[in-house]
C-alpha cells in the first residue's frame, strides 16, 4: 500500500486577507524538540510553494546539532498561493512596490501581472499573519527572519527599507532591484537617513548566482553596490554580508542560498 508523503511536524491552511481579500496558502512546519524559554526563531517565506520544503529539511537536519552545524531549531512560516506550480502569478502584485515602468511585458511576450502591492502585503504579514502565528506557536520576536528570491528579494529590500524594526534578520537572494530601481533608492536613501539618526538591530544577507554576473539586469552588481553602501552604517547596528555562489545561477542558487541563510539568521550564539 503507497501513502502520499508529508513533511513532519508540518502543515497548512488558506487565509483571506482583511484589507484586500487577497487569498494565500500559509505553510508552518515547527521543531519536534520543546521550544526554550524564549520561543522558537521565526522564518517567514515568501514563494512557499516553490521552497518551503527545501527550507524545512535544511532547518530540520542542520539544527540537530547546533554546536556543530551553527544552526539553532526554528519555525519556519510559508506565504505561499492556492497553486501546485512553484510559483504564481500574484506575486508580481504583493512583492513589487509600484508598478515597473521599466518592463512593459513578460520575456515570454505576454502581458505583466497586476503590480504594486507590496504596502499591503507586509501590512497583512504585519498586522494579520504574524499576530495568528504568535497567538498559535511559540515564538521569539526577537528572532524573526524574512526570506525573498527575485521578487521576493526586491520585497524584503522594500520590507527593511520602510519597516525595519519588522525583522532582526532580512535574507534577500537575487534581488530583483532592477525591477523598481529608481524607487529602491529612494527608499534606501530614506533608510540611511533614518539610521544615522536612530540605530538599528539589522541584519542583512544578499547573496546572488555567480552564472547571474552576465544577466542584462545588472542585478550582481546591483546587490554587490548595495551591501558596500549599507556596510557603511555597521556603527548604526545595520551587520551587512554579501555572497556569490560560484557556479550557480537565478534558480539553482536557491539551496545553496538557503543553507547559508539559515546558518547567518540562526546562530546559536545569538
Amino acid at each position: 500500500m503507497r501513502h502520499k508523503v508529508e513533511i513532519p511536524h508540518a502543515e497548512q491552511w488558506m487565509v483571506h486577507s482583511q484589507a484586500e481579500n487577497r487569498l494565500y496558502q500559509i505553510m508552518v512546519a515547527q521543531p519536534a524538540e520543546d521550544p526554550p524559554p524564549s520561543g522558537y526563531p521565526v522564518i517567514y517565506l515568501l514563494d512557499a510553494n516553490s521552497v518551503f520544503g527545501t527550507m524545512v529539511e535544511a532547518v530540520r537536519l542542520q539544527s540537530r546539532r547546533p554546536e556543530k552545524t551553527g544552526v539553532v531549531p526554528a519555525i519556519i512560516v510559508g506565504i505561499g498561493y492556492q497553486t501546485e506550480e512553484p510559483y504564481a502569478p500574484e506575486r508580481f502584485y504583493d512583492f513589487t512596490p509600484i508598478p515597473t515602468t521599466e518592463y512593459h511585458q513578460k520575456p515570454d511576450g505576454t502581458a505583466l501581472p497586476e503590480q504594486g502591492g507590496a504596502a499591503a502585503f507586509l501590512n497583512f504579514i504585519e498586522e494579520e499573519l504574524k499576530p495568528h502565528i504568535e497567538r498559535k506557536f511559540r515564538i521569539d520576536s526577537s528572532r524573526q527572519t524574512i526570506f525573498g528570491h527575485s521578487l521576493g528579494g526586491l520585497f524584503t529590500l522594500y520590507a527593511l527599507f520602510t519597516k525595519p524594526e519588522a525583522f532582526q534578520c532580512y535574507i534577500a537572494g537575487s534581488p530583483s532591484i532592477h525591477w523598481n530601481r529608481q524607487y529602491l533608492l529612494e527608499q534606501e536613501r530614506n533608510f540611511m537617513a533614518h539610521v544615522k539618526k536612530k540605530s538599528v538591530n539589522v541584519q542583512l544577507l544578499l547573496g546572488v548566482g555567480e552564472l547571474e554576473k552576465t544577466h542584462i539586469s545588472g542585478n550582481c552588481d546591483n546587490a554587490k553596490e548595495l551591501s558596500a553602501r549599507l556596510s557603511a552604517l555597521s556603527s548604526q547596528g545595520m551587520k551587512v554580508m554579501f555572497k556569490q555562489f560560484e557556479g550557480e545561477g537565478h534558480v539553482s542558487v536557491l539551496p545553496t542560498l538557503i543553507s547559508q541563510a539559515i546558518r547567518f539568521a540562526l546562530n546559536p550564539k545569538k
